[in-house]
């Protein structure tokens, strides 16, 4: 791990879409007249017959991808996640999901990590409203290398993916070593006192939780849930079985995101309490990244405070 060097998951998004869009004539990109924010300028500089500059219009921008990917061609749209899960979600439902289109929905900016922009910028509900949807695969990346890896791997998925990104740098966590696999966590570490389910962001804060539990004689592992949909079952079953307790962590609405994907699998795999740290049925606030997430609970100050507060009850 790399907890010093930071990247944000839009830059690795930007350029391992270059990347992709070299090695493979059928992809293209469509952007919302936010292609500097999203990064796909990468994209367009490169190829700018396979870009499509769309304007502030995202709901056809959604329907004109659905078209093109019944042509052969894998578009890759993205715009802020609070547009591509919101303002376009009837697109997304009845001209992508329910046809089974071959698009992909890179969606950046999610999150109260946006930071500055405020609640109507900082989409807390799109895991839940993405997850719902039949045929839709969904993903949440924590770093940069899993990133690009996402990237790619998506273009190999044959339905619609929504992959959720992030506006502000996070820690570079794994090396180029590393292999992931579609539907399958990662674990770090094997402690059996608790485990801290992380998805995107709070992977790395939740790694550095660990390290500052264990300063304390306290064991923990995380766990980096990086595909929401379809979730690793097997992994939440073995958790449930081998720690103590068991506690989400998430940049999103404890109702309907990673909280409640796994609370869904312990209910009728392995019942056991399930402690949901996220923001708590709330919109965000404008603020710095790093002093929202210690608001809203979700920094490692808070993982630990939260830790050891249940170990009093």
């Amino acid at each position: 791990m790399k907890l010093d060097k930071k990247i944000a998951t839009r830059q690795s998004y930007g350029e391992a879409l270059l990347e992709l869009g070299k090695d493979n004539n059928e992809i293209v990109v469509f952007d919302a007249d936010l292609a500097t924010a999203t990064k796909t300028n990468l994209f367009a500089k490169e190829f700018p017959k396979r870009f499509f500059e769309m304007g502030i219009a995202e709901q056809n921008m959604f329907g004109v991808a659905a078209g093109m990917s019944t042509c052969g061609k894998i578009p890759y749209v993205s715009t802020f996640a609070v547009f591509a899960a919101g303002r376009a979600y009837d697109q997304v439902r009845n001209s992508i999901c329910y046809p089974k289109l071959n698009v992909k929905i890179c969606a950046t900016h999610a999150g109260v990590t946006v930071g500055e922009d405020g609640a109507t910028h900082q989409m807390l509900e799109d895991i839940s409203l993405m997850r719902t949807l039949p045929n839709m695969t969904v993903l949440c990346t924590s770093d940069d290398i899993q990133t690009r890896w996402a990237v790619k791997e998506i273009a190999n998925i044959n339905g619609p993916v929504y992959l959720r990104l992030c506006r502000l740098a996070t820690p570079i966590i794994y090396d180029e070593t590393q292999k992931f696999e579609l539907g399958k966590a990662i674990q770090f570490g094997n402690g059996t006192d608790a485990t801290l389910f992380a998805t995107g962001v709070t992977v790395s804060v939740a790694l550095k939780a660990k390290e500052m539990l264990k300063e304390e004689g306290i064991n923990v592992r995380v766990v980096d849930m990086h595909t929401i949909k379809p979730i690793d079952e097997d992994i939440i079953v073995k958790c449930a079985n081998e720690t103590d307790r068991l506690i989400s962590v998430e940049d999103h609405n404890v109702i309907g995101g990673l909280g409640s994907a796994i609370a869904e699998v312990l209910a009728t795999k392995a019942p056991k309490k399930l402690e949901r740290l996220g923001i708590q049925d709330k919109f965000g606030k404008s603020g710095k990244a790093e002093e929202l997430m210690h608001y809203f609970g979700i920094d490692c100050n808070a993982i630990c405070e939260h830790y050891k507060q249940g170990m009093q009850l």
